[in-house]
């Protein structure tokens, strides 16, 4: 699994947004049924736009899941002052289904970058228990290590990212 984690480390994802961990579960993040999430790859806003599909490859019906994303570099990343921005959490998601049979806490916001290149980070940690959680009281300056230890959630069993910028009109074409 050490090969999982590489991306994760050089893209800055482990040690800005969360601690080195173990990968113990396979996510697989689908945008529009076909554009899959590979760490570092570049995604287009308009491809974006609409919620993904975000399916738990792994646990059992018994098991639970929170799903966060979040932005570590806004407003931009030279000067990422309003790290982090979550885009979307869902808890609850049993083991072996999709976020879509969880309990959505934050709904789905569709990034938006406008300046810089940003990371896009969809982590994945198991639930001890059901949680009980409301929505943070701004999107803005989120942080994902206090999130999870606030509810006791561990470290994250998966996670994944990738790259999204401003699109220009010539881009979209």
């Amino acid at each position: 699994m050490a090969r999982a984690i590489e991306p994760l480390v050089v893209g800055r994802v482990i040690g800005e947004v969360l601690e080195l961990f173990n990968p113990s579960v396979k996510m697989k993040v689908t945008y529009n049924c076909n554009k899959h999430v590979y760490n570092g790859h570049e995604l287009y806003p308009s491809v974006i736009l609409d919620m993904p599909r975000v399916e738990v490859q792994g646990g059992d019906l018994r098991s639970f899941f929170t799903l966060i994303m979040t932005d570590p570099d806004v407003p931009g990343p030279s000067d990422p002052y309003l790290r982090e921005h979550v885009h979307w959490i869902v808890t609850d998601i049993p083991g072996t289904t999709d976020a879509s049979f969880g309990r959505e806490v934050v709904p789905y916001e569709s990034p938006r970058p406008r300046i810089g290149i940003h990371r896009f980070v969809f982590v994945l940690f198991m639930q001890k228990r059901r949680l009980t959680v409301g929505p943070p009281i701004s999107r803005d300056r989120f942080n994902t290590r206090g999130f999870a230890e606030e509810h006791d959630l561990g470290l994250p069993v998966s996670a994944v990212y990738f790259n999204a910028q401003r699109e220009t009109a010539a881009r979209r074409r």
